[in-house]
């Protein structure tokens, strides 16, 4: 299969469950809940090291938030609800508390039973004793007094078992080339809502492996992607390629993660590439595998 007359090799990415959620950062100006959201997804790619995996979704308009200011709404991941939640309670008290004029909320869903995350609820503390709590409707949200006024933060955040892990590589010639054929991929995707790419620039140039020469290690180079390491190792990459660099995918659905993919594919494809293919280790990561030659055609029907 080609697409733009870009090879798609006939493989499957390996895609496995995290809890995810979504939270709203708003502030007075637009600049500054940018500034906080990004300084509180900061050091979360991958949880091989991170204690979350987060990203940007997308900005929001005045009347797209809870208290109609400018906001950007974040969407943050790892392996369980108590792990997410002691991440977010740091990176909310730590990056957001603490930027001039904002405020955190919610932004999934909560019906009754449904897990959630304390957020507010043990940032309040940091009040120590002058905290408020105002509830409005089924939602409760702590007051806490700063140095400019106040910071809202609402007491529970939603959570839902996301998809973590699905990815694009992309295989070229010319390390210039590739690199913008990944920027366009990157730019179309993240346009699809649910999703975010936790890499730098939503790219990883140090794709890994599961496992390591190194017991100590979790996880180590990929070598079978490393030009520099062809004819020294096994390798997956034609004569040809010189430069690979991967996209990897969170998302708050399966859904979200193929239409993702999907809108990857049909970006890069448009440049000058060897292949696109993904990154699997034969279904043994996870139970989620996305068949790069089946979500095309389903999204050409």
């Amino acid at each position: 299969m080609q697409v733009n007359g870009v090879p798609i090799v006939e493989t499957f990415a390996e895609a496995f469950p995290m809890v995810g959620t979504r939270l709203i950062v708003t502030a007075d100006t637009a600049h500054w809940a940018e500034v906080a959201a990004r300084e509180m997804s900061g050091y979360a790619s991958s949880v091989i090291s991170c204690d979350a995996e987060a990203g940007i979704e997308r900005p929001l308009p005045p009347d797209e938030t809870p208290d109609g200011r400018p906001g950007v709404a974040v969407l943050a991941f790892a392996f369980s609800r108590d792990h997410l939640e002691k991440a977010l309670v740091k990176r909310v008290g730590q990056c957001v508390m603490t930027c001039p004029t904002t405020a955190c909320y919610n932004g999934l869903p909560i019906a009754p039973g449904d897990k959630t995350l304390t957020i507010g609820g043990k940032l309040r503390y940091f009040g120590d004793g002058w905290q408020i709590s105002k509830k409005l409707g089924d939602r409760r949200f702590w007051r806490i007094p700063v140095m400019d006024g106040e910071f809202t933060c609402e007491d529970r955040f939603g959570s839902v078992k996301g998809v973590a892990g699905g990815n694009l590589i992309f295989l070229g010639t010319d390390p210039r080339s590739t690199l913008e054929a990944t920027e366009t991929a990157v730019n179309a995707m993240r346009a699809i809502p649910g999703v975010v790419l936790p890499f730098p620039g939503g790219i990883a140039r140090s794709g890994s492996k599961v496992g390591s020469k190194y017991k100590a290690l979790l996880a180590s180079t990929n070598t079978a992607y490393a030009p520099m390491l062809r004819g020294l190792v096994p390798t997956d990459l034609p004569a040809e390629v010189r430069c690979v660099y991967e996209i990897v995918i969170d998302g708050l659905t399966l859904h979200d993660v193929e239409s993702a993919t999907v809108a990857g594919i049909l970006a890069g494809s448009g440049h000058d590439l060897v292949a696109i293919t993904a990154g699997n280790y034969g279904g043994k990561l996870g139970p989620f595998h996305l068949h790069l030659h089946e979500l095309l055609k389903r999204s050409s029907d």
